[in-house]
């Protein structure tokens, strides 16, 4: 691996955001090919961050500052990916369900997202079944639901019921998650996959889209 490329890597995995900015930013100087300076340095290094969270070596601190250091670079990077026309993976709208207004799990999700190179749509918290639909309608390939209180979980269902009546069941993919939440769940309702974290959540994403 170049040695730019590297220092990306390892900036991203150990969540250093300004080396990571920095390191960007000379790879972007010297002229590397923006969807390398993606894939090589950030894509997989996020990817490593999520098998270190899994084999229990990386907790959630770890896991949030190392996706923060990777969204830090993408801001950055961004505008020349699309100047290359480098396409995302997909597009994937995630919101916390109405009444719910639990958001950290969701936004550690859509970083891991981001990391996976989607395009993510953040729709907040108490995301009313309509702000999902209308997400569908603006192109979202996926949509993932979140709820973090056996409470709202009702509301998951009412949204799937609703992009149903809507008519757009059939263009979308549902993915849901939270504490309460179970694979169980997700079959009883109708969701197409389930996910018990955040690094689960981006790989079930990348299986939807094959």
């Amino acid at each position: 691996m170049d040695a730019i490329l590297a220092e990306i890597y390892e900036s991203v995995l150990n969540g250093q955001m300004d080396k990571t900015i920095s390191s960007v930013k000379t790879a972007i100087d010297i002229g590397m090919d923006p969807e390398t300076i993606l894939k090589t340095g950030m894509i997989s290094a996020i990817s490593e961050v999520g098998r270190l969270f899994e084999d229990g070596e990386y907790f959630v601190p770890e896991m949030l500052i190392a996706a923060r250091a990777m969204q830090a670079g993408l801001g950055l990077l961004r505008p020349f990916l699309v100047k290359s026309g480098v396409r995302p993976t997909g597009r994937v709208a995630i919101g916390t369900v109405k009444g719910d207004l639990h958001d950290i799990g969701k936004n550690l999700v859509g970083m891991m997202l981001e990391g996976a190179g989607f395009e993510v749509n953040d729709l907040g918290t108490d995301v009313s079944p309509n702000q999902f639909i209308a997400a569908i309608q603006d192109g979202a390939d996926i949509v993932g639901l979140s709820a973090l209180l056996t409470t709202t979980m009702p509301a998951m269902e009412q949204t799937i019921q609703a992009i149903e009546s809507a008519g757009l069941r059939d263009q979308v993919k549902i993915i849901i998650g939270g504490a309460p939440v179970t694979a169980e769940y997700g079959t009883e309702i109708g969701a197409d996959g389930y996910a018990p974290d955040a690094s689960q959540a981006a790989t079930l994403a990348l299986s939807l889209m094959s």
